[in-house]
């Protein structure tokens, strides 16, 4: 490879919100110009939960239109369904084989997810980083752009690809993480303790990638802030270092740029140009997203798999030789 290989995905539930876009989608259609770039919409992983198969089937196509409305170019990067390309399962064995009780068993997700309740959590929710590390393996990926409560499933990857290279021989790229150094923790505008999140029952701490101008301009009017007047991009006021976070990224400013244009101006203020800032950053995205129909999204996606499964058979293959498989 000539550039070196970026891989990254996101599950088809939920609806995704503005961290979401600042924090990976914006930083992946500037990557695909630098990187070889491979982005999957990861339906398997959606499996660890109950879902809806309508509902599924809906949102798997849904969330592909904000990757191309987002700026994903499919003439620049891969882009495909996991279930497309059963090599993800076929590895997802191997690794499961290699991989330790104990190293599932650490990782705080499937704590958090199963509620305290392990003995009743599928076996699909305790195994799933094993998938996650099939899914970068395959694509002998370089870089993988991830969120602070990812980089524990990365150093799973890691740690399996460093185990079955020792104990079969050099088959699967280490891979690095990546964390943007801006936009990758967007915050509640309800909690600034927690991040936004698609799955926080109170929605009025996330702006959805859908939500109408009204809901936008409502959410951030409600946004809770900190004590003091003063704004500016202080950690020791995380609500209100939220909200100015957000307007540098939307608006493309400097941080003194930013701080600037709020001096003497009170928090309403402050809000209502927020909140015309993210409406008129979100719109064309989303006059775009209603440009792609079913069948082009899924032709990109068809077109996506073949390619993707030409790179995933042939690491596949080199470790079924190491391991003594005959295909």
């Amino acid at each position: 490879m000539s550039k070196k290989r970026i891989f990254s995905g996101a599950q088809p539930t939920g609806r995704l919100h503005l961290g979401n876009y600042l924090g990976a989608l914006k930083n992946w259609v500037e990557l695909q110009d630098e990187y070889d770039s491979i982005f999957c919409i990861v339906n398997l992983h959606a499996l660890t939960l109950p879902q809806d198969p309508k509902t599924l089937r809906k949102s798997t196509l849904d969330l592909a239109r904000v990757y191309l409305a987002a700026g994903i170019d499919p003439s620049k990067a891969v882009i495909f369904l996991q279930s497309d390309v059963p090599a993800h399962a076929e590895l997802t064995w191997v690794l499961l084989c290699t991989a330790r009780m104990g190293e599932l068993e650490r990782m705080t997700q499937f704590k958090d997810k199963a509620k305290g309740n392990t003995e009743r959590a599928g076996v699909g929710l305790f195994s799933y980083p094993v998938l996650m590390a099939s899914d970068i393996l395959l694509y002998q990926t370089n870089l993988v752009p991830v969120g602070h409560d990812q980089k524990q499933h990365l150093e799973l990857t890691r740690d399996l690809a460093e185990r079955f290279n020792r104990d079969f021989g050099e088959t699967f790229t280490i891979p690095e993480v990546f964390i943007p150094k801006a936009g990758a923790r967007i915050r509640s505008l309800q909690d600034p303790a927690k991040k936004m999140s698609k799955s926080d029952e109170n929605e009025a701490g996330a702006i959805f990638l859908d939500d109408g101008a009204d809901a936008i301009a409502k959410k951030i009017k409600r946004a809770v802030t900190d004590s003091g007047t003063e704004i500016s991009f202080d950690e020791s006021r995380p609500a209100i270092h939220n909200l100015l976070t957000i307007y540098q990224l939307v608006t493309g400013k400097s941080e003194q740029e930013c701080v600037d244009n709020f001096a003497g101006k009170g928090y309403g203020q402050f809000k209502a140009e927020l909140a015309d800032a993210v409406i008129e950053y979100l719109r064309p995205f989303q006059e775009q997203i209603a440009s792609f129909d079913d069948a082009s999204v899924a032709k990109i996606l068809q077109d996506g798999a073949e390619k993707a499964r030409s790179i995933a058979s042939e690491t596949l293959a080199d470790a079924y030789a190491k391991l003594g498989i005959v295909t």
